[in-house]
């Protein structure tokens, strides 16, 4: 008995053994079946208990007009930036304003001990009001000439002097009042209640960032620039008339709002070799901060007749890359495709593709070529790619694999 448990955990042990080295590439499951197909007697027969045909989607391709886009890593940047400064000297008395908050340009943030300056200002005015009355004594005194001309425009300069002063006391006591510069969001405090600011220097008291609109700065090679002057001049491109860009978030979603090309510099960078460029974007919901890494699709050129492949469906080798078609007699092939610019999320194929080849775009991964395959739908695409007869190659894809078993059989 024990010996016959024994030869049974061997034989199982061999089984396992057979089914990792099935597994790891020797021959899958699914070219079994074509091995056991093409051994039927009849090309296209399946033989009995073959798997089913894959489903897969595919796209049918079709030249048409497109817009040429480039997708350069940039940082936002906020609209306007103002630090917020002490300007007299003295204690802050108290904050008035919560940290991470709004706040409106002209708003009142911090108190500054305003006593001394207070005691500076009635100072000033006493000296004002005895000036002018020293000057009003010496103009009666002048029109019956007991005082000199000398006299009385020393007395009027002495009341300037006043006036001057006042003004500045006037000044200082309102600076115990620190505004906002600007409106924006305010960050956290840079000084507490009890501190001395400004003693001797503007002692940064805050940081206000505009965050709506805000910038994206990024920049673009000059070779690239170049090469796309060269291809408005041969006419093989044209314009892109539109300024609006889009803003592709670090998790790869696309901002909801739309920006524009403020301005690109007409000047290369010799460090680097690059072209700057910036554009703005509208925050009302503050999502975008500044310092933000993001990437900044922008478009270039138009293209009359282009062909476009989705991302999904290009696909990677040590080759290059390629993408997989489904040819008319039902099955899959390869097709090496050379790889142009991008009009938004799409690749523009220059070569490897004709108009009227099916690009499967979902399914890639149950697939191998030489495969009969199914096709349950055909996802339509914008621009470079025909959806109109969807339904028809979805059916001409089942009539075709349904065709070929029967001549099979």
């Amino acid at each position: 008995m024990k010996n016959g448990q024994n030869n049974e955990e061997r034989v199982r042990g061999k089984i396992r053994m057979k089914n990792r080295n099935f597994n790891g590439g020797v021959l899958t499951a699914t070219a079994l079946a074509l091995v056991l197909a093409g051994c039927g007697g009849k090309e296209g027969k399946p033989a009995a208990g073959a798997m089913p045909a894959p489903e897969v989607a595919v796209v049918t391709v079709a030249p048409a007009p497109a817009e040429l886009t480039q997708d350069l890593p940039g940082r936002l940047e906020a609209y306007r930036t103002a630090q917020v400064r002490a300007r007299v000297d003295g204690i802050v008395e108290k904050r008035l304003f919560r940290e991470g908050s709004d706040v409106k340009a002209g708003q009142t943030l911090y108190l500054i001990d305003p006593s001394t300056y207070r005691a500076a200002y009635a100072a000033a005015r006493a000296a004002v009001s005895a000036a002018a009355q020293v000057r009003d004594r010496d103009k009666q005194l002048l029109q019956v000439q007991a005082v000199s001309q000398q006299d009385y425009e020393t007395a009027v300069t002495s009341l300037r002097q006043a006036e001057a002063a006042l003004a500045k006391a006037s000044l200082d006591l309102g600076n115990t009042r620190v505004p906002a510069p600007i409106a924006g969001h305010i960050g956290r405090e840079l000084v507490t209640v009890g501190a001395l600011v400004g003693h001797g220097d503007a002692t940064p008291m805050a940081l206000i960032e505009q965050l709506d609109p805000i910038y994206a700065n990024f920049v673009e090679a000059g070779a690239d620039e170049l090469r796309l002057q060269k291809a408005f001049a041969s006419g093989q491109l044209q314009r892109a008339g539109a300024a609006t860009v889009e803003l592709v978030l670090e998790d790869g979603s696309v901002y909801p709002e739309k920006g524009k090309l403020l301005f690109t510099d007409k000047m290369v960078d010799p460090s680097t070799g690059s072209i700057a460029i910036r554009a703005a974007f509208p925050n009302p919901a503050h999502q975008l901060l500044p310092g933000m890494f993001a990437t900044i699709r922008f478009p270039q050129a138009l293209a009359e007749r282009a062909i476009k492949a989705p991302q999904r469906a290009v696909l990677m080798n040590p080759q290059g890359s390629y993408v997989l078609v489904v040819k008319d007699d039902g099955t899959v092939a390869p097709r090496p495709v050379k790889l142009g610019p991008m009009a938004g999320p799409d690749f523009i194929v220059e070569e490897g593709l004709h108009e009227g080849d099916r690009v499967i775009v979902d399914g890639v991964q149950k697939v191998r070529p030489g495969m009969f395959v199914k096709i349950v739908s055909a996802q339509p695409e914008a621009g470079g790619v025909s959806g109109a007869n969807q339904h028809a190659d979805a059916a001409h894809g089942e009539d075709s694999t349904t065709r070929h078993h029967a001549q099979g059989e």
